[in-house]
């Protein structure tokens, strides 16, 4: 049997593996869809993570360096690529009730043949209902992201509502915006075939920021007002800069990206000192949850979970390019590292 790992920074390969015995409290997943994270995942690929040398420490709620002789927060060679599985469970421990043989499941796992998990008080390991898209599934991540930043930027009924970038948690973003009550849904994505997909999804409008003030045009079409939220996913400087330009006075940016450090030139004077923007930064996975403790992050894998399964989302359209397992050592080198642009989310057959 074979997974995906990355051998060495942007290089990743297929090797072989054996499987460890199932534990009492596990389960074993033949799996036969996945899916890598674009985002966060591809930092780590590039060796460009701040978790490599350092930690993010609870108790002071900052990044520290690793102590001495500590293993490193990502070793190639055994760094294991991929993020959501689809599959059925072909093993179960001694101690497992709530699953059974033959089920269809979805959950966190990297891209290989069989993954075994904990099946014992584990919310994560998601049943699927028959006829359940696994291409709706392998966005259980990227949905949680999509919404909550959606929910920290408040939006809400008549709000003109702009999400820059529409990779797979701006394109969520977008359906869950306008499913919200926006008035004016407006995209921005210099990928015309992105743009395409989020028109069909509700957005209004859409800018290609390529040689675009997108502040100006972001105002022109809220009647000058400017945005009452953007949603930020992108990680650009000039993203941000732009968006500083577009929002309304007292408008909220909703920082869902994980930034790279910004180039010098970047300016929190000009707008951002005149529109009275609020930035927040936005994550699923931040506890506690800024609506606590009516909110958590269970709560919001829940909820998304009900969208992906229900059909209120769909995400149909961003499981592209679909590669076979075989395939996806290189594919995952030029869709996602290489040439993000041909893709939106990978999805992985086996």
């Amino acid at each position: 049997m074979k997974k995906l790992i990355a051998k060495a920074p942007r290089v990743a390969a297929l090797v072989e593996y054996e499987d460890r015995p199932v534990a009492a409290s596990e389960v074993k997943i033949r799996v036969r869809y996945g899916a890598p994270k674009h985002g966060t995942e591809v930092v780590d690929f590039r060796a460009a993570s701040p978790f490599i040398d350092e930690q993010f420490s609870a108790e002071w709620q900052l990044f520290v360096p690793r102590p001495e002789g500590a293993a490193r927060g990502i070793e190639f060679g055994n760094f294991q690529l991929g993020n959501m599985v689809v599959g059925e469970i072909v093993e179960c421990g001694a101690e497992v009730t709530d699953y059974a043989l033959g089920e269809q499941v979805c959950t966190y796992g990297p891209l290989m043949e069989t993954v075994i998990v904990n099946a014992v008080n584990n919310y994560k390991l998601r049943k699927m209902p028959q006829g359940a898209s696994w291409k709706n599934a392998v966005c259980y991540d990227p949905a949680q992201f999509a919404m909550s930043g959606v929910r920290d930027a408040n939006v809400r009924v008549g709000d003109f509502v702009v999400v820059v970038g529409l990779g797979a948690i701006g394109q969520i973003a977008i359906q869950l915006a306008k499913k919200a009550g926006a008035s004016v849904v407006i995209g921005v994505d210099p990928i015309a075939h992105r743009c395409e997909i989020a028109r069909r999804h509700g957005a209004d409008h859409c800018l290609n920021p390529v040689g675009t003030d997108v502040g100006l045009e972001i105002k022109k079409l809220t009647g000058k007002q400017g945005a009452d939220v953007i949603i930020e996913t992108s990680g650009h400087a000039d993203a941000l800069q732009a968006a500083l330009r577009g929002i309304a006075y007292g408008g909220t940016i909703s920082y869902v990206a994980f930034a790279k450090p910004f180039p010098a030139g970047f300016n929190l004077g000009r707008e951002a000192h005149f529109n009275n923007a609020k930035i927040v930064f936005s994550r699923a996975g931040s506890e506690p949850n800024p609506d606590y403790p009516r909110w958590s992050r269970k709560r919001i894998e829940e909820t998304c979970w009900e969208l992906l399964m229900n059909g209120y989302l769909n995400c149909e359209d961003l499981i592209d390019p679909v590669v076979t397992f075989q395939q996806s050592a290189d594919s995952y080198m030029k869709y996602v590292d290489q040439h993000p642009e041909l893709s939106i989310k990978m999805g992985v057959t086996f």
